[in-house]
């Protein structure tokens, strides 16, 4: 791990466990399990799961890449052993005569040439990484239970089903006590896990630290980008088609009704807020403010090569005979999704230009575009990339100041966000019984250091 990552999961791990301890005692009930939201390969809950802690884990995580990755490392921390299972050395060459070199960790073709050898059906030919590892079972060490799948919603049924189905012999208790815990979910999996609290009655407590801001949803209508004048279309050249008036996400922010009723109209944070929420202005060093404003430059000069190419199309917001009509406020472009590009592609306006155009042409979500992209920036020299970069150059300290300013409104935004997931369980007294919000993290070292907590209340 690196120290960031050490920091965040020794600090959070022992925070869990106090937690734990506190609500056992208030209330008399033991929290049985820990359900990690997002559990990617599972450092926390692993930290969880071995001494001194010795916490029964529940990791949930969409992806399978990070499932067998976790339990790779599981075995390599000595918290699992590998299963024990059968071989046939001759059957197996059988099978892979069948299989040819391509196939062997393909589970459909491997299991369809199993079925071709006689004999092979008693035995398990399946890679090491697919096997389930072993737990040492006893009442006095944890172990971690993974479950694959992707939640879009905070009611765990079928997580807590399939925790019950696949719960090791002797270990399942009548009433099994849940606690909701995440490092740095994203964007609206740390609503689902907020939500857990309410929806599931096995679930007696959350603690949550968010991230990601940028990757919520908003509930109170369509998506807000930027001011009307920079963005005046929901849809990128590129985007995918979407009815943009149906993009109400329940799921989104803001969570409490209070927030989505303010005034009226409610409260809401557009992109632009939402990805300064992200920010943490307070660690940039030089060079991180330097990197940071080179790659807005770098974009700002992209969109206007895009222009003057025929990429995209100049909007003017008022009527072309008005005299304030060409204002800088007045016109603006297309917009292009063009997301982040490899490391190399940031050294130079040339290399993040040619690194644009290549992801663009060969985009296989919208090839139409694509192959516009290809027509109009085909032919395109290194001499003139440079000189656009010397004729906007000077921009750059705009930018610039304007980017920092627009920085330092990532801790009242952040404060939004957190204040109206608080406000969420406040709200639900009928099943909360206290609710809060602290740093659990040094800042320097993890500056999205907030975890939101919950506990339910006895007769809840």
């Amino acid at each position: 791990m690196k120290p960031k990552k050490i920091h965040e999961v020794t600090h959070f791990a022992d925070y869990i466990e106090r937690l734990c301890c506190d609500i056992s005692g208030s209330c008399g009930r033991d929290i049985s399990h820990l359900v990690d939201f997002g559990s990617g390969q599972n450092y926390l809950g692993r930290a969880l799961a071995s001494a001194p802690y010795n916490r029964r884990v529940v990791a949930v995580e969409g992806r399978e890449n990070n499932v067998a990755a976790a339990r790779q490392l599981d075995r390599l921390s000595g918290l699992t052993v590998k299963a024990k299972v059968k071989r046939n050395k001759k059957l197996w060459n059988q099978i892979l005569g069948i299989l040819g070199p391509d196939k062997e960790s393909d589970p459909e073709s491997l299991a369809e040439a199993v079925k071709q050898v006689a004999g092979a059906e008693a035995f398990d030919f399946r890679p090491a990484d697919q096997l389930e590892s072993e737990h040492e079972l006893n009442g006095d060490k944890g172990h971690v239970q993974y479950v694959s799948g992707r939640l879009d919603s905070g009611d765990l049924a079928d997580v807590l089903t399939e925790v019950q189905r696949k719960g090791a012999e002797g270990e399942q208790k009548p009433s099994s006590q849940f606690m909701a815990i995440s490092i740095h979910s994203c964007g609206n999996l740390s609503h689902h896990g907020i939500r857990s609290l309410v929806l599931n009655p096995e679930i007696r407590a959350v603690a949550i630290v968010g991230c990601c801001y940028n990757r919520m949803t908003e509930k109170l209508g369509p998506p807000t980008y930027k001011h009307a004048c920079l963005r005046p279309t929901l849809r990128a050249l590129n985007g995918r088609i979407i009815d943009e008036s149906g993009k109400h996400d329940a799921q989104g922010f803001p969570m409490s009704k209070r927030f989505s009723t303010y005034q009226g109209e409610g409260i809401r944070l557009n992109i632009t807020a939402r990805m300064m929420a992200c920010q943490a202005p307070e660690n940039w060093t030089r060079q991180d403010s330097d990197d940071f404003f080179t790659r807005h430059f770098f974009r700002a000069v992209l969109q206007r090569i895009f222009l003057d190419r025929g990429v995209v199309g100049c909007v003017r917001h008022r009527q072309s005979g008005s005299e304030a009509a060409s204002g800088p406020f007045d016109v603006s472009t297309n917009p292009v999704i063009l997301g982040s590009l490899g490391k190399h592609c940031y050294g130079s306006l040339r290399a993040y230009v040619r690194g644009a155009v290549e992801k663009l042409t060969t985009s296989t979500e919208c090839k139409q575009y694509a192959e516009v992209m290809g027509t109009k920036m085909a032919g395109m020299t290194d001499e003139e990339i440079d000189g656009y970069e010397e004729a906007y150059r000077p921009r750059k300290r705009e930018l610039s100041v304007v980017w920092s300013l627009m920085a330092f409104s990532a801790t009242l935004v952040e404060s939004l966000i957190v204040a109206d997931r608080w406000t969420y369980l406040v709200e639900h007294g009928h099943v909360v019984k206290e609710a809060w919000v602290e740093t659990v993290f040094d800042y320097r070292q993890s500056p999205r250091n907030l975890v939101v907590v919950g506990v339910k209340r006895d007769d809840a």
